[in-house]
């Protein structure tokens, strides 16, 4: 190979290098990230799905899980609808949905 054929070469082995470290290194990282998610679930923990409802695991199976969103309330989703486990508060009891209060709950109206 001569030097012409090598500068040819050279900017497209750039390109999938960049491509590489830009796209799929995080891609397989956010894919490990997942799958690990998925091993740490278990009952009881606080979780936030996909669709940003918040709720605690009250059953687990292969491909699913149900969510308590609300006392009584259960929702069967797909394990891939779990974004993430919420830390446990230490000021709360595990197991019990807190409601929280909003600027309309606390008499405190910002349209006034």
């Amino acid at each position: 190979m001569n030097a012409e054929q090598i500068s040819g070469i050279l900017p497209l082995l750039l390109i999938v290098v960049v491509f590489w470290f830009l796209v799929l290194r995080p891609a397989r990282r956010r894919q490990r990230d997942a799958a690990e998610l998925q091993q740490r679930l278990a009952l009881g923990d606080k979780v936030m799905l996909t669709s940003g409802i918040f709720g605690f695991v009250r059953a687990l199976d292969d491909e699913s899980l149900e969510v308590e969103a609300a006392p009584g309330v259960l929702l069967t989703v797909h394990r891939q609808a779990i974004a993430k486990i919420v830390p446990p508060d230490n000021g709360g009891s595990e197991g019990q949905l807190g409601g929280g209060s909003t600027a309309s709950d606390s008499g405190d109206d910002p349209r006034s």
